[in-house]
């Protein structure tokens, strides 16, 4: 019995992917359940992440996703600085619910966008990495009894889904990444152009505000 447990435990795989390009991205979450042999249709997924600093998700967007049910998500802290650099950021944990595969009766998919902050310039480099580690795999068999010698519960006050008005029982799974982290390449300015970019910068808000004020002595009314 013992190495039947073990061998569920480590069949249940995560995968993580990065789509686009530059700074703003779409993070995939694919789960498959190791329990063989089992019915899983009444349970929910989630994925708990913890996002680094350099990665945020704009909460005004989620919520409009959220509207047309385009996604599921628990952000804490719900309250977020979309405007603040890296270095002046923090983590943020993310609950990320998953919708069933139609192609796999014990995988589950979900996409969350987010995008990456502004970093200090570089000395050599015009990219900077940002690590994103391996998500916590959550269930909740709410409406089904699974056997859960292989889970351990888990602290998650949060709902079954979205429809659920109060929190229910979770359970952490243990589970094999496919890779233990993903890694985010953030576009980032270099040093040696802090003098150009000042200069550039001055002679642009210089020549847009004597635009500004000939339109206006031309073109306004004075009483």
């Amino acid at each position: 019995v013992t190495l039947d447990v073990q061998a569920v435990c480590q069949d249940t795989t995560v995968t993580q992917e990065l789509l686009k390009e530059g700074f703003h991205r779409d993070l995939l979450v694919k789960v498959e359940l190791g329990v063989v042999g089992e019915d899983v249709g009444g349970c929910a997924v989630a994925a708990r992440t913890r996002l680094p600093p350099g990665i945020y998700m704009d909460p005004y967007e989620l919520a409009s996703l959220q509207q047309h049910n385009l996604t599921k998500a628990v952000l804490i802290p719900d309250v977020i600085d979309v405007e603040a650099p890296e270095y002046l950021a923090t983590d943020l944990l993310v609950l990320l619910y998953m919708e069933p595969d139609p192609q796999c009766s014990r995988c589950f998919r979900a996409a969350l966008p987010v995008h990456g902050r502004y970093h200090r310039p570089a000395e050599d480099s015009e990219e900077v990495s940002v690590v994103l580690k391996s998500p916590e795999v959550l269930v909740c068999c709410c409406d089904n009894r699974l056997s859960t010698e292989c889970w351990k519960s888990a602290e998650v006050e949060a709902p079954c889904s979205g429809k659920n008005i109060g929190p229910c029982q979770w359970y952490s799974v243990r589970h094999q990444p496919t890779y233990e982290e993903l890694v985010l390449q953030v576009p980032v300015g270099l040093r040696q152009h802090s003098s150009l970019v000042c200069v550039v910068t001055l002679l642009a808000t210089v020549l847009c505000s004597s635009l500004i004020l000939a339109a206006v002595c031309k073109y306004g009314h004075f009483s």
